[in-house]
């Protein structure tokens, strides 16, 4: 008489943070928005306490042709929302823009569907500044005039955010509040990131496209840089 098999325990699977995939259930049944799968994840998602140590990360650059890059939104939620991109999440800034929108205002705006942001400056006469790098932009979100941002400098808390976040590719959350922030003691930071494909059109017009895991799906996301 032959002996039963015994049945292998069953595995246990995580998913990491740095993952968040549509089921193919509801992919067969209509195209998952990957932003409103982001903002829907958000309040599920563990408060990550950071690591009190100097960032470690290497330099990055943006190459002149078409590429995909990490771009980061983040900024607490009683405060302005922020843009940095990356040559890859683990390298340091190549860009840092202030947006003129509030955080909470442009999770809504996501909520909504797709999102448009443009960033218009002005051409110089005899500038041979790059674009990625004027200092002074108009933004228009989804054709209305929201007001001005600006280029910076990333700051010691952008680059501690940073090197938290270096080995998240992609996904959504909060970070707790710091205590020594002027202004935002009692505010969390919430951040989303993504890849993004960079489209250089010319010298004076650039589009970041966020891409998402979801084949043939359109873009939730798209920034214009142009200069006129």
């Amino acid at each position: 008489m032959e002996e039963p098999q015994s049945t292998p325990p069953p595995t246990l699977l995580t998913t990491p943070l740095s993952l968040v995939k549509p089921s193919l259930k509801n992919d067969k049944k209509r195209p998952v928005k990957i932003v409103r799968a982001f903002q829907n994840v958000i309040r599920s998602f563990p408060i990550i306490t950071p690591v009190c140590k100097l960032p470690s990360l290497p330099g990055g650059r943006l190459p002149e042709t078409k590429v995909g890059v990490s771009g980061t939104l983040f900024g607490y939620r009683k405060g302005r929302v922020s843009l940095s991109i990356q040559e890859n999440p683990g390298t340091l800034p190549t860009l840092v823009i202030d947006l003129s929108m509030q955080t909470n205002t442009l999770q809504k705006e996501m909520n909504l569907g797709m999102v448009r942001i443009t960033l218009e400056c002005e051409k110089r006469p005899d500038s041979n500044t790059k674009l990625l790098e004027e200092p002074c932009w108009t933004m228009f979100v989804n054709g209305k005039k929201s007001g001005y941002c600006a280029k910076r400098d990333a700051t010691e808390e952008d680059l501690h955010l940073m090197e938290v976040l270096k080995a998240v590719s992609m996904g959504a959350g909060v970070l707790p509040p710091k205590s020594d922030v002027e202004g935002h003691a009692d505010d969390e930071m919430s951040y989303m990131r993504a890849h993004f494909e960079r489209v250089v059109g010319s010298k004076d017009s650039e589009t970041l496209y966020m891409l998402s895991p979801v084949i043939k799906s359109e873009p939730e996301l798209s920034i214009f840089f142009v200069r006129i």
